[in-house]
């Protein structure tokens, strides 16, 4: 499961990625609200926590350009404003649950689960075509066919499968993937493409990931396939 809070708060920002990591989530960070917007438009993430009071674009403004992008990942949002009309201005604004600072870490866990739990997001596999990615084992599945990714791959092709039909550019891959302070290069992304394409093809997979140049990565369905 992966976690974007976006807090200018650092010490606190940081405090609360160190304690979900320790419950086995993945987790960014971003210390601004334009920044933060930006991540979470990706559409990788299942959970956005989201402080209010930032400089520049503030948490109700981050809410509200991610819900018109139609982008409904769960929002707990997060501020020191505990007056009713601050809570129905975040709950307008696009948030699921508005949680007033300072809280019980407890309090904090308990809000994540219940959201996680809302959205479904205690699922094992992810399905596009007639392909399934189990979380669990790392394993692409097509019918009676299987193949063991490696956890590069696995974790390139979780990517495209969340993101689907969207383009993922290098870098994004390369950062969500290796990581922002890796030493992995384009070429990385494009060798892992190709480890991927063979082992989709390998279990008649009817995925194919599609490059356009200078935009990236996306997965599509072939119906010829589909159809044969």
């Amino acid at each position: 499961m992966k976690i974007l809070i976006i807090e200018d708060e650092k010490l606190l920002a940081d405090s609360i990625r160190t304690m979900l990591r320790s419950k086995g989530f993945e987790v960014d960070v971003c210390y601004d609200g334009e920044s933060g917007a930006d991540y979470a438009l990706l559409g990788v993430y299942d959970l956005l926590i989201l402080d209010v009071m930032m400089p520049g674009m503030n948490g109700y403004q981050v809410a509200r350009q991610v819900r018109s992008r139609r982008c409904n990942t769960p929002i707990l949002m997060l501020t020191a404003r505990s007056g009713l009309e601050d809570r129905i201005e975040g709950l307008n604004a696009g948030a699921d649950y508005y949680l007033t600072k300072p809280f019980d870490i407890r309090e904090l866990m308990a809000c994540i689960n219940a959201l996680l739990r809302r959205q479904g997001g205690q699922v094992d596999e992810m399905v596009y075509g007639n392909t399934a990615l189990d979380l669990s084992t790392s394993t692409l599945i097509c019918g009676e066919n299987s193949v063991r990714l490696s956890t590069r791959e696995f974790d390139v092709m979780r990517l495209l499968m969340q993101t689907r039909e969207k383009n993922l550019s290098k870098e994004v891959i390369l950062a969500r993937v290796w990581g922002y302070d890796s030493n992995a290069v384009e070429n990385h992304v494009e060798v892992y493409v190709g480890f991927l394409r063979k082992k989709l093809a390998s279990i008649g997979s009817n995925l194919r990931i599609e490059a356009i140049r200078r935009q990236g990565y996306h997965l599509e369905v072939d119906e010829e396939c589909s159809e044969s």
